[in-house]
């Protein structure tokens, strides 16, 4: 595949169209807008990696992390996987031309229609008639579909099935982003080549066969293809009026130039770089003087997420990926996610959870066997007994910590990611100019325990030990983690409430529905509220209506068909 990232000293001062970040919400802006015959151009903080390039062994992973921490960053600005630590709840996000699709499950589904009928909603987007439609855009482009059942047998989703029964809950094979069977030509829909998904399941650390359908693969590469200009490892700082535009303060982060100042100039701004991203540039424009809401940074919501563990069960699982090891084509992990377990029908809303087979990268297995062992003997619940079996798991915890991740204890682990809904009562804001998360006492939301006591059953039914979270427990008051952030720049009927208006344009001040013209979020930070499912189909699909929206006011054709 060609790159599709241009030389940062060719970048021109001025833009019609200037989308910030690249991700669902920004891949999707600049693919129409171009799309639309705009002038665009893609500002990307991350590098650009193509499949072969992601981080395989533990060595490569660090070189590829960035770790924010509250006295410090640790590692490139630009780097792949960037993890925040705030005191309550912890984010990892993708870093890269793609966004976080490089490093997600891919998993695709769409919430309970229920989650739509909130207050918090603008009265557009509660009346919407043509959602369905913005889904379809989205799922046109990136071609969800489950794990074929022609495809190799996973021991992970036998398992699942097994705890679904235990549970009383349907359990089904979810749609993820991953291309299964050979393409035509070997091509996809846009003309980039694609191979078919070799099982690996390192997914989450970035899919060195071609295989997933990452933004990378399909909206980035359209938009270049209708004259999009796409540049990486630059950062946008913040934004301020200039004249009828925008300007756009920016930091160079590639090679001799790290550090270097850019102002760029453009007609119309979409920001696109996630509910962190778009919400720091805003909190940064507001402190430079931009009229904006003060419900800017609020809403925040970690999407309900927990992840936990069936550590060394009585069943072979295999849920650890390959890393730089060739996949058995008998035996593969698979895609991270392949199945869920969906507890929402017959609940209130806000009891409503999912729960999915998930995996880790091959890139940390090696580390697994003793974090998993020692966060077993401190924070752990067998949910089986005896002697007898007591014997057996030591013996396969002895296995793995010798013989590593693909045996033993380890082998037998499942690994569970949980989507449900929290209270979107965080809040961001500037500290030393970076970017911060407050949300005293969100892990003890009733959430989180009706959360961890369904994977407490769900290991029951495997005759494994519980482990959650490793930073969820009292020493840490309940900390959490979650890769699914939403909210920061929510959407609403006004500025009293919102930041942006239901197309996601920005509110120009403190209350009312005046709005900046030529400004908007096309992201996870207009979201308003927990989804209770992986958010990426319905940030798609609120980014596929506001730009429809921007182009039908503005009189600029749309067109949809592929090339």
């Amino acid at each position: 595949m060609n790159r599709l990232s241009g030389k940062n000293a060719d970048i021109a001062a001025h833009y019609e169209i200037v989308v910030v970040g690249s991700g669902y919400g920004g891949g999707i802006a600049a693919s129409r807008m171009a799309r639309a015959g705009r002038q665009v151009c893609v500002l990307e903080r991350g590098r650009e990696l193509q499949p072969g390039e992601y981080p395989n062994n533990p060595i490569d992973l660090i070189a590829h992390t960035q770790t924010d921490l509250p006295l410090a960053h640790v590692g490139s600005p630009s780097a792949l996987v960037d993890l925040r630590y705030n005191p309550d709840i912890n984010v990892v996000l993708g870093c890269g031309l793609g966004g976080t699709s490089l490093i997600n499950s891919g998993a695709s589904a769409r919430p309970d229609p229920r989650v739509f009928q909130a207050p918090c909603w603008p009265a557009e987007i509660r009346a919407e008639a043509e959602f369905e439609h913005y889904y379809q855009l989205a799922e046109a482009m990136l071609k969800p579909v489950p794990y074929p059942e022609h495809a190799a047998p996973l021991a992970k989703l036998d398992a699942l099935e097994k705890s679904a029964q235990t549970l009383g809950a349907p359990c089904y094979r979810i749609p993820v982003h991953t291309t299964f069977d050979a393409l035509p030509g070997g091509v996809n829909h846009v003309g980039v080549p694609q191979q078919p998904c070799v099982g690996c399941g390192d997914c989450e650390s970035g899919c060195n066969y071609g295989a997933k359908n990452t933004v990378l693969m399909n909206y980035l590469p359209d938009a270049a293809q209708h004259g999009a200009h796409i540049f990486s490892e630059i950062a946008v700082r913040s934004i301020a009026r200039d004249g009828n535009g925008w300007k756009l303060n920016c930091r160079r982060l590639d090679g001799d130039a790290a550090g270097r100042a850019v102002e760029i100039r453009a007609d119309i701004v979409i920001l696109g770089a996630g509910s962190l991203g778009s919400t720091e540039i805003l909190l940064r424009s507001a402190a430079g003087g931009l009229a904006l809401s003060p419900a800017l940074g609020t809403r925040f919501s970690g999407n309900g997420d927990m992840v936990g563990f069936s550590y060394n069960c009585d069943v072979e699982i295999n849920s650890v990926g390959c890393g730089s090891a060739a996949p058995d084509p008998a035996h593969p992990p698979g895609p991270c996610v392949a199945g869920a377990v969906d507890a929402r029908a017959g609940r209130p809303l806000d009891e409503g959870l999912m729960m999915e087979c998930g995996g880790v990268p091959g890139a940390i297995g090696g580390w697994m066997p003793l974090i998993l062992a020692g966060a077993a003997k401190l924070l752990g619940e067998d949910t089986d007994c005896g002697l007898r079996d007591a014997l057996k798991e030591a013996a396969r915890e002895l296995q793995s910590k010798l013989g590593g991740p693909y045996v033993g204890a380890m082998r037998n682990t499942q690994t569970y990611i949980t989507v449900a809904h929290d209270d979107s009562g965080g809040r961001m804001y500037l500290h030393d100019d970076r970017l911060r998360i407050s949300w005293p006492g969100v892990g003890a939301q009733p959430h989180f325990a009706r959360a961890a006591k369904f994977m407490r059953d769900a290991t029951a039914a495997l005759g494994g030990t519980f482990v959650a979270n490793p930073t969820w427990n009292r020493l840490t008051n309940q900390q959490l983690l979650t890769g699914h952030p939403l909210g920061g720049c929510p959407m609403a009927d006004d500025a009293t409430r919102g930041a942006v208006d239901h197309r996601g344009q920005v509110y120009a001040g403190a209350q009312g529905t005046a709005v900046h013209d030529g400004l908007y979020v096309m992201d996870a930070a207009i979201i308003p509220r927990s989804l209770g499912v992986n958010p990426l189909l319905v940030i798609c699909a609120l980014a596929e209506r506001a730009a429809a929206h921007l182009a039908a006011a503005r009189g600029w054709p749309l067109r949809y068909e592929f090339l």
